[in-house]
């Protein structure tokens, strides 16, 4: 069984530029993942695809296989999805595609592994990480929607019976870190998760992501705290 990893990283981000090379407590951000994924017992290949030239001279000098990502193909509202199915295409046959995202950087290796085992083993079609979301610093234990600009609806309690924390059932956020599928999935339905779908927890505290400026400054700040 041949397990490869891909990395979408496009050179194009508004939000942060060049934001998969910024400097975070002395390593470029994609070197984060990049070394988690080599340092996986799993893995047998990991590629970065991208458009641009800066991040594929740093994604091989930290060990990591570059995919050339067409421009057609590197746009703003160009989806990972398009990003995956051409590196299945360049990379040839092989059984299971680890999609690894750079903003997530607090990866291990064994959340790498946990997650393919899931797939490997044919317990599920596809796996995702997830974290606990279940009150506490992250999203908070009521989630609390807008259905207009006149009402505000609450799912899954009552406010007339508020339910105490401890007791809500568990539910889980989609962290965005790791997906495991097979190639022939993401080709031919465009989609990185399908059918029965597995789930690998990963601890609150590392599901962190890279979305906004202000973020890398956390993250460096924690990378560089006593460990």
């Amino acid at each position: 069984m041949t397990v490869k990893a891909v990395i979408p990283a496009r050179g194009g981000s508004k939000g942060i530029p060049q934001k998969n090379i910024q400097d975070v407590a002395g390593h470029p951000l994609i070197a984060y993942v990049i070394d988690a994924a080599l340092k996986s017992e799993t893995l047998d290949e990991v590629w970065v695809s991208t458009d641009c030239p800066d991040i594929a001279d740093i994604s091989e000098s930290y060990g990591a296989g570059v995919i050339e990502r067409p421009a057609e193909i590197s746009g703003d509202k160009d989806s990972s999805e398009l990003a995956l199915a051409h590196a299945c295409e360049a990379l040839g046959d092989f059984d299971i595609l680890v999609f690894l995202q750079a903003t997530s950087p607090l990866t291990l290796p064994e959340d790498i592994d946990e997650a393919v085992e899931l797939v490997a083993s044919e317990q599920f079609d596809s796996a995702l990480s997830v974290c606990a979301d279940h009150g506490g610093w992250l999203c908070g234990g009521f989630h609390w929607s807008r259905a207009n600009s006149e009402s505000i609806g609450v799912p899954q309690y009552e406010i007339a019976n508020r339910q105490m924390r401890q007791d809500i059932p568990p539910m889980y956020r989609e962290n965005g870190a790791i997906y495991v599928t097979r190639p022939s999935s993401v080709m031919y339905s465009g989609c990185r998760i399908s059918g029965n779908v597995g789930l690998h927890v990963m601890p609150r505290q590392r599901s962190f992501e890279v979305d906004y400026p202000e973020d890398l400054t956390e993250l460096a700040a924690f990378l560089g705290g006593p460990k």
